[in-house]
């Protein structure tokens, strides 16, 4: 398999770039390792906001064994679920995480139920949680996205633009090239190559936009909750369009509409209306008059 990645209008071009690494001759996936160091960055994010904010530290190191390991199950439930057909006839290949084969939103989704039932378990509010753990989170999507990288995947449809990343045919899984991709391959050095739109490296820089967007915003926050309302919005919005690039989306049956665009969509809405209903709330609670001192019985107007 050719190993080659390039990107030709910004004269880069990177010849050998592995899928995994060997240790005493066990094959370690840089997927794997990019994961766990998503994982780790997220955490020591997460301990700083919480010593910012005056919590404890611990309360996120203690949860987070449990959020990843319930985040890995929700990630990879969500996308059999809606890729049902490549398992339907081989159910012990669900269990086979090497083939790769994880959605982020289902990770969300696992996450915020983890925060949940932990809250619920040591009596700590949930919302102040979600608003703490939301930076590591952004911040662990940023890095994470580089697996797909060096796994050849999450890409997008042909173009000539100027980020326009080239791929050897034979480094990706065949189902994701478009007639319009074989249709503009060229061939470099005897190998077939396809243009396309990196998309993992879109959200990766559009997330860098909405973790700067959280640092600035995290002290001009109304109340509980809305930091974390406010990644899902800045989230879904570059999703929403990132999403309808991608050559391997996963859709709800056969309708051919992009689940996680749809869920996208939603989350903006729900986030927006969330947001002004509670900025309302917490303007009308600040300017409420005081409540008149309670007359005793028999006194006069």
């Amino acid at each position: 398999m050719n190993t080659m990645i390039s990107f030709p209008h910004l004269g880069i071009c990177l010849e050998h770039v592995g899928k995994s690494v060997s240790v005493f001759g066990f094959e370690i996936a840089y997927y794997g390792i990019i994961m766990g160091c998503s994982i780790l960055l997220g955490l020591y994010l997460a301990e700083r906001e919480a010593k910012r904010t005056g919590q404890n530290p611990d309360t996120y190191t203690d949860m987070v064994i449990y959020a990843i390991i319930f985040s890995i199950i929700c990630a990879r439930a969500y996308y059999v679920i809606f890729s049902w057909d490549n398992y339907k006839d081989n159910l012990l290949s669900i269990f086979n995480l090497r083939q790769g084969g994880i959605a982020i939103y289902g990770a969300i989704i696992g996450a915020v139920t983890t925060v949940y039932v932990y809250s619920r378990v040591k009596k700590i509010s949930f919302t102040l949680m979600l608003d703490t753990a939301c930076i590591g989170l952004v911040a662990g999507q940023i890095l994470g996205r580089w697996g797909n990288f060096f796994n050849r995947e999450a890409f997008g449809g042909y173009t000539d633009g100027l980020l326009a990343m080239q791929l050897p045919v034979s480094a990706v899984r065949a189902h994701e090239i478009t007639d319009e991709m074989w249709a503009h391959v060229q061939l470099i050095g005897g190998e077939q190559f396809i243009q396309v739109h990196p998309t993992f490296l879109y959200e990766s820089l559009w997330n860098v936009g909405v973790i700067c967007f959280l640092y600035w915003y995290r002290t001009r926050k109304k109340f509980e909750g809305e930091l974390f309302l406010t990644y899902l919005l800045g989230y879904g919005l570059g999703r929403i369009w990132i999403e309808g690039l991608r050559t391997d989306q996963l859709q709800i049956g056969h309708t051919g509409i992009p689940v996680s665009q749809l869920l996208a969509g939603v989350l903006i809405l729900f986030s927006l209306f969330m947001i002004l209903k509670g900025r309302r709330k917490t303007k009308e609670e600040q300017y409420k008059p005081d409540n008149e001192t309670p007359k005793k019985n028999g006194s006069a107007d």
